[in-house]
């Protein structure tokens, strides 16, 4: 059985959150796969000083989770997405909502920095992804103004 979805063109907001979640997937499966095969800073340049308020000892199990969690799962929603599949809108919110939930924990525990500027360029990368996926499950009559799912 063929997906109806899947024969109408995508919409800007498709169009959007795959060039976006394609975006974030190409800097976390890069920065992931860096802090992987240097885990004591050997890649990037970041002290394993930096750590000390974390519970790692290196940026491995970091890494791994930015490839994973970032990098692979926004592709995996960006091809739903391109597929028209009908949770992707949902999908593409816990993307932007992942990234911004990783950003406030690594903020935490290594703290604040701008230079160089990845932590606001991000946070902002989380809050319009977000915001494309709750537009697009608006759209999608997946959810209302208020938040609560649409009934009908």
């Amino acid at each position: 059985m063929s997906n109806p979805h899947t024969s109408r063109t995508p919409s800007r907001l498709t169009i959007a959150a795959i060039a976006l979640e394609v975006f974030l997937a190409i800097g976390a499966l890069g920065g992931g796969l860096a802090l992987m095969l240097g885990p004591r800073g050997e890649t990037l340049p970041l002290p394993v000083a930096l750590l000390s308020g974390a519970p790692f000892d290196s940026y491995f199990v970091p890494g791994l989770t930015l490839f994973g969690l970032l990098g692979v799962g926004p592709l995996v929603v960006a091809v739903l997405a391109w597929r028209g599949q009908r949770w992707a809108p949902l999908l593409t919110t816990g993307v932007g909502g992942t990234l911004l939930t990783w950003l406030v924990v690594q903020i935490a525990m290594v703290g604040y920095s701008n230079e160089p500027p990845f932590q606001p360029i991000y946070l902002a990368l989380g809050a319009v992804i977000s915001a494309v996926g709750i537009a697009s499950l608006r759209r999608a009559g997946l959810a209302s103004r208020t938040g609560h799912p649409a009934t009908g």
